[in-house]
Parts: C-alpha cells; sequence; structure tokens
C-alpha cells in the first residue's frame, strides 16, 4: 500500500527530505513550494514524484504532511490546516529549528483530532535551494522528534518509519528541553559569532589590517555568522527567552574571566585553558551535532608550486568530492596551511588516510 507524503516547502531541508523517503518505494513523496518554478524544478530534478499546485487539494490526498517551511510560515499553515478537509489519521510534521511554540500550537490541533509530531533535522549545507538537494544530507545526523504529551505511540512509530530513510539518528524529546538545549549549543554561539564579527568590524576602522589578520582562526570560529540572517532572525526572537537565560550565564562567566585576568594569577589562568582544552577535546568528531558542519581536513604542505594539485589530484584518484578549499596565512591559531572541507566525516577520514599513505604531508582533524 502506498503512502502519500506531501512535502510543503522545496528548499534544501525539504528536498533532502524528500530525496531520502523516496528510497521506500512504498512511499510517494509530492512536493509544494509558494514558488511554482520550484516545484516543476523539483520533478525534473526527480526530487518528488507528484508536484502540487494547490495546497489544499493536495493535502487531502496525503497521508503525512511536513512542513519544511521557517518557523513563521510553519504556524501559519497550522492555522490554516484546521480548515481543511484531510483524511482520517493524518499525520502533520515540520522541520522548525524551535519548538517551544509549534508544540503549543499543535495542542489546539489535537484538540480537533489532529495528530502533529514537530520534528527538527539537525543538519543542514553551506548551499541552499532545491538544486543543492541530498539525499543523504541527513546521514548520522540526530533528527528530533517532538510529540505532544501522550501522542498516539502508532502515529509516533509511522512517522519514524517514514523518516528511516534519511538514516537520521531518530530521538525523542520534549519542545522545552529542545529549545534549551539547542539554545546552549547552536543559537547562542551563532549570537556570540555575530557579536565577534561586530567587534572585530569596529576594530577594523581603526586598525585596518585586523581583517587580513582575520582569515585565520578568527574565520574559523565565526563561520557560523555567515549563515541565512532571515532564518536566525526568526529563531532568535522565537527562542529569546531561553537565548536571555545563556546570555545571563555567559555574562556570568566573562565577570568571572574579567576577575581572572585582574588577579593576573598565572596557574588560575593557565587551569582556566587547560580545563577548556580537556571538555573541547572530550567532544565528539564523528557524528554532526547541532550546528551545521564543514568537515574540516588541515594539511600541512611545503609551499612550492603544484602541490595543491597534487593534493586535489590525489583525493581525485580516490573519489574523494571537496566542498571547499582555501590556504591560511594566519596560522598561529590553527593547523596546516591548506584546509581542504568534505561534505561527510566519511570523506574526510578517507582523504586523510589516502594522503598519510601517499605522501609525507601531516594532517590534522581540528
Amino acid at each position: 500500500m502506498t503512502t502519500h507524503v506531501l512535502i510543503v516547502g522545496l528548499g534544501l531541508i525539504g528536498g533532502s527530505l524528500a530525496l531520502a523517503i523516496q528510497k521506500n518505494p512504498e512511499v510517494n513523496v509530492i512536493g509544494f513550494d509558494a514558488d511554482s518554478h520550484t516545484v516543476r524544478k523539483a520533478k525534473k530534478l526527480g526530487v518528488i514524484d507528484d508536484m502540487a499546485f494547490n495546497l489544499e487539494e493536495s493535502a487531502a490526498l496525503a497521508d503525512v504532511i511536513i512542513f519544511a517551511t521557517p518557523v513563521n510560515a510553519t504556524i501559519q499553515l497550522m492555522n490554516e490546516v484546521q480548515n481543511w478537509q484531510l483524511k482520517k489519521g493524518v499525520i502533520l510534521s515540520d522541520t522548525g529549528s524551535t519548538k517551544k511554540m509549534i508544540m503549543e500550537k499543535a495542542k489546539s490541533l489535537k484538540e480537533i483530532g489532529l495528530t502533529f509530531i514537530g520534528g527538527h533535522p539537525m543538519a543542514g549545507s553551506h548551499k541552499s535551494g532545491i538544486e543543492a538537494a541530498k539525499a543523504h544530507l541527513f546521514e548520522n545526523a540526530y533528527y528530533i522528534i517532538t510529540p505532544v504529551e501522550h501522542e498516539d505511540e502508532i502515529q509516533i512509530r509511522t512517522l519514524e518509519a517514514i523518516l528511516q530513510p534519511t538514516k537520521g539518528k531518530i530521538l525523542r524529546i520534549n519542545a522545552r528541553e529542545h529549545d534549551h538545549m539547542t539554545a546552549v549549543v547552536s543559537h547562542f554561539p551563532h549570537l556570540v559569532a555575530a557579536s565577534l564579527v561586530h567587534q572585530l568590524s569596529s576594530e577594523n576602522e581603526e586598525y585596518p589590517f585586523t581583517r587580513q589578520l582575520a582569515a585565520g582562526g578568527f574565520r574559523d570560529i565565526t563561520r557560523i555568522a555567515s549563515s541565512n540572517p532571515i532564518m536566525w532572525r526568526d529563531i532568535t526572537i522565537q527562542n529569546r527567552l531561553e537565548l536571555v537565560k545563556q546570555l545571563d550565564n555567559w555574562q556570568s562567566e566573562m565577570d568571572t574571566v574579567k576577575t581572572m585576568l585582574m588577579e593576573a594569577k598565572s596557574e588560575n589562568i593557565e587551569h582556566y585553558f587547560t580545563r577548556a582544552k580537556f571538555v573541547r577535546d572530550e567532544l565528539p568528531i564523528t557524528s554532526q551535532g547541532a550546528m551545521y558542519s564543514v568537515f574540516d581536513l588541515h594539511i600541512d604542505v611545503p609551499d612550492y608550486p603544484g602541490v595543491i594539485s597534487e593534493v586535489t589530484g590525489l583525493l581525485a584518484k580516490h573519489l574523494i568530492s571537496i566542498t571547499n578549499l582555501r590556504i591560511v596565512e594566519t596560522r598561529e591559531d590553527v593547523f596546516g596551511i591548506l584546509v581542504i572541507s568534505f561534505q561527510t566525516t566519511e570523506d574526510r577520514e578517507r582523504a586523510a588516510i589516502s594522503i598519510q599513505q601517499e605522501t609525507t604531508y601531516e594532517t590534522y582533524i581540528s
């Protein structure tokens, strides 16, 4: 029996989700997007099985509906869906980065007999749009689902089965816990990264060369500040209470650091950095976390003509794809002159092994 899944929003996440769940031959993917050109392109690229141009009519055919839209748009759709004619037992879900507001709205849907199970695939890419969609985008990434309390277990397992071909690590977490944890490891770091870039900008006015020096480690630790400003505007507003708590904790931590600096006790300062190094080094590097990751490999190569083509040629020989490559000029706080980014940890591992076996260059994973 065919299960009809309607995906609303055919960007990177919606398109990748469509490609992944298509692996199940018993699933038929219907795609809708506010931009009809995107729908046609998704069909042409094989991202979806069927095109939808009237959302309400297509929703009536679906067994599962997934809103792969920004949270504000999803909440608006949740308001509209109450007036749609849907199949009995239809399952609604989403892919939003914050869950509390959505799951509050889900309670009102449950009161009228609709099942809404929140979802958040914790994966992304430096690219966007339907053209960037990949069936493997969610592999080994956490895929959080947030059912309302006392949700029908059969419905939850049905959604989990639909999501199984993503090869994501499906976990059940309540909305409050989700928003708190993502505030700690994703949303707040984005604010910090943005604030560091703002600080650099003000410094750059008086010391213009600062910008050139920022091309090394500073650029790496603030990479996330390049994320979509509109998306992060919405996330920041929706999760602002958790972010305020994190900001309070951060300011307390900075007060501790300030006191430590004023006292200038070498053993305390060394302990502070030692503790930070230990905790950071214990973080897992073999799976994706809450933030989009680029899997960087630092390679300590000599500076002579042809060395870059030598390395990239070696990777090509082993059919290892790369997403980015750059030479680091400011290397005081990074390892290696050449930094290559990969799509997956597996590609990075294969690249490191190939380079170590066939060259004398040292490689580092930061």
